[in-house]
């Protein structure tokens, strides 16, 4: 088999043939003349025969370049169909989302019923890694930290708060009316974020605590104060819910922010873009509706 010329070459000589000008095959893909003329020259000292004769303006095809150019044709035209199948079998697939468990089940789940048909279908990933967005077929992810995360796009969803949160039951047989009445309540404690960075968040050194259980999930430990096992550390917008319900409530006003956020990341070369792009919208959509939420239950 010979060896194919650069396809640059060969894009630049079908080019040039249709129009019979090195100019106008420029401003087709975007080059300037001369870079046209130097392909052409070096594909004509490759093949070992000239290529093109200038007649007046125009650059005339011998019928070699004219026979080649129109293969080039064909085979860019085959190039061309194998792109667009390729691109509707990856808008056909439905996009995956990776983010923690606790993200999905709580605060993602309940609004997929909104979730316009344009996006298209979702897997959501469960799964509680870092994704590489190369080989594990994730298309984008809803990740908590403060990044930068290079090669990927990012934009900011929400900001974490916590605050403390009880059962109605827990605190009829623990009555919480100051910071202080913490230090003789039976505690629940996540093994990550422990109590300690809410007191420093609010400016107090923490008393000796009366920890009972701890937890490495968060909506477990959420689970464990609505059956009034104690007092929790809660993730604001995972127990938005529980809190209008009634099933769980605030002893204490204030909340403390917490270091990492939540954002919204993906590649930007991905071929499923304009549903990643629709399902960012929606997402960040879905947080205004959230924050305002909010604002009413506190109005």
């Amino acid at each position: 088999m010979a060896r194919l010329p650069p396809f640059i070459a060969l894009r630049a000589l079908e080019a040039a043939a249709r129009h019979r000008s090195y100019s106008r095959a420029a401003e087709e893909l975007a080059v300037t003349h001369g870079a046209v003329s130097q392909q052409i020259r070096r594909l004509e000292e490759e093949l070992g025969l000239r290529l093109f004769l200038r007649r007046g303006n125009l650059m005339e095809p011998s019928p070699t370049a004219n026979r080649l150019a129109g293969r080039v044709r064909r085979a860019l035209a085959i190039l061309s169909d194998g792109v667009a199948e390729a691109a509707a079998e990856a808008r056909s697939t439905p996009l995956v989302l990776s983010t923690v468990h606790a993200m999905a089940g709580r605060w993602l789940a309940p609004r997929l019923s909104r979730l316009p048909a344009a996006v298209g279908g979702i897997e959501i990933q469960l799964a509680e890694r870092l994704s590489d967005f190369t080989t594990d077929g994730v298309d984008c992810a809803i990740r908590h930290g403060t990044g930068p995360w290079p090669g990927l796009e990012c934009v900011h969803l929400f900001s974490e708060h916590w605050f403390p949160v009880a059962s109605p039951d827990f605190l009829a047989r623990h009555p919480i009316d100051t910071i202080d009445d913490l230090a003789r309540a039976p505690l629940l404690t996540h093994t990550h974020y422990p109590w300690s960075l809410w007191f420093a968040g609010v400016g107090r050194e923490p008393p000796p605590l009366n920890s009972t259980i701890s937890f490495d999930d968060s909506s477990v430990l959420l689970d464990a104060a609505q059956q009034g096992l104690g007092l929790a550390l809660a993730r604001e917008w995972l127990a938005a819910q529980a809190l209008e319900d009634g099933r769980l409530v605030r002893p204490l006003e204030g909340q403390v922010r917490a270091h990492a956020d939540y954002n919204f990341v993906w590649r930007a070369d991905s071929a499923k873009l304009p549903r990643i792009l629709a399902l960012r919208d929606w997402l960040m959509e879905e947080t205004l509706r959230a924050a305002d939420e909010q604002a009413r239950r506190l109005a």
